[in-house]
């Protein structure tokens, strides 16, 4: 498969150096266009027309998500990946209801980004030169590039007393970056909660179905609970 061609939406100097690192390390893409405001972004990506963009939301001119109601009104077929300080529930769901598919948190690891990029990198490659695609073959393109909207659609009822939903979303992406199940301990470590918080969120995302429980026994001590995510 030929590179997918991508563009890098970033004003912050540093930042777009230490991104544009990731993304050659990866391999599989060629930076054709970088912008660091929302008006150079919109001009380029109008001329260049990439299959991904890989979008800020804090710039100086334009927020991501003008830039985002911007390329879907021109009707430009392009893919967006949300690399962004912003967490907030209203920001996260307008990027997820504009068809963002994927959405990383700064600050993130390099496996995130590596992650994201080889999940559209097979969703891409699977689309190649195809008209048509039948309902067995969507379903494992799907299971490739899951919708971001998972845990929302799940979990609808109000949440219990003390949750946040935020802090409930980086539990769940902390958990899809890592392919074997993580006991309480470990997802508080990894997302900064005391243990104890952790296992709530972890209980309640299991309640849902989100995550599946796990129960490991050693030679010695008591049983391990892990918890996996629902693939």
């Amino acid at each position: 498969m030929k590179l997918i061609d991508l563009i890098l939406v970033e004003d912050d100097p540093m930042v777009m150096e230490v991104n544009e690192g990731f993304i050659k390390k990866i391999g599989g893409f060629r930076i054709c266009g970088k912008a660091r405001t929302g008006k150079k972004a919109i001009e380029i990506i109008q001329d260049v027309r990439p299959c991904l963009v890989i979008l800020d939301i804090y710039l100086p001119d334009l927020n991501g998500i003008q830039i985002l109601k911007e390329i879907r009104q021109l009707g430009i077929p392009t893919d967006i990946i949300l690399i962004t300080a912003a967490q907030d529930v209203a920001t996260v769901q307008a990027g997820l209801r504009f068809g963002v598919v994927d959405y990383i948190i700064k600050p993130f690891k390099y496996e995130r980004i590596h992650t994201a990029l080889s999940n559209y990198y097979s969703y891409a490659e699977q689309l190649q030169n195809r008209w048509e695609i039948n309902q067995e073959d969507l379903d494992r393109l799907i299971k490739i590039y899951p919708h971001q909207d998972t845990l929302a659609a799940r979990s609808r009822e109000e949440l219990p007393k003390g949750l946040r939903e935020i802090t409930l979303q980086q539990v769940y992406n902390f958990l899809k970056e890592t392919p074997v199940g993580l006991s309480a301990e470990e997802v508080a470590e990894g997302v900064g909660l005391a243990r104890v918080t952790a296992r709530r969120y972890l209980e309640y995302l299991e309640k849902i179905n989100c995550v599946l429980l796990e129960t490991q026994y050693g030679t010695v001590g008591r049983p391990i609970n892990k918890y996996r995510i629902v693939l």
